[in-house]
């Protein structure tokens, strides 16, 4: 069966503004993350057709379901028919939720050495491992075999694994992928699209 997945971040957020990790936490979106899930919103209403054949599915934690109804309110879609799925949660961080990365250098000297700006989280005494997060988003994705049209709204490096997964990639690959809160990635086909306000593609 053929599918097709957009893939959206939640808009910014008070903790993105303050260069806090959020984790499993939750922030409210600021006035522009609110503009960014609207423009988000009108890009896919010129990408979709037949919201009425697609599904909607957010992450539970508050800011994805606060894009989610922003995100529904522009497609004419009902916010009451979207469903709510864990596996699309973002990474828990553990303790280090809701800190700066100056604060997690304080409180655990040395736990961040040889790591880089995109695997240090998986070096939280009690959060996630890479492993963990890329089962449950493969189970996800395994779980839509009979849902050919999906939209799903998600946080940024679970959005960067579960791409990792669809387009089998390592984990050094996935990891480097482009997190963004101005651009959504379709995937079909065993292909990845990069769809933005500009409608760039790479």
């Amino acid at each position: 069966m053929d599918r097709t997945i957009f893939i959206m971040r939640h808009g910014e957020t008070e903790f993105n503004t303050q260069g806090r990790y959020q984790g499993q936490l939750d922030s409210p979106l600021t006035e522009h993350g609110m503009d960014q899930v609207r423009q988000m919103g009108r890009l896919l209403r010129y990408s979709v057709e037949h919201f009425s054949e697609w599904k909607v599915i957010s992450s539970p934690l508050g800011r994805a379901l606060q894009s989610t109804q922003i995100l529904c309110e522009i497609l004419g879609y009902d916010f009451n028919e979207i469903e709510t799925d864990s596996r699309l949660s973002e990474v828990s961080v553990g303790s280090w939720s809701g800190l700066t990365l100056k604060e997690i250098e304080q409180g655990w000297p040395n736990s961040l050495e040889d790591t880089t700006m995109y695997d240090w989280y998986f070096r939280s005494p009690d959060g996630e491992s890479y492993e963990v997060v890329q089962e449950r988003v493969t189970d996800w994705l395994d779980s839509l075999s009979s849902t050919p049209r999906v939209i799903a709204v998600t946080h940024g490096l679970t959005s960067r694994i579960l791409r990792g997964v669809y387009a089998g990639l390592t984990r050094q690959e996935a990891l480097s992928l482009e997190v963004s809160q101005s651009a959504c990635f379709q995937l079909s086909n065993c292909t990845i699209k990069r769809i933005s306000y500009e409608f760039d593609e790479f």
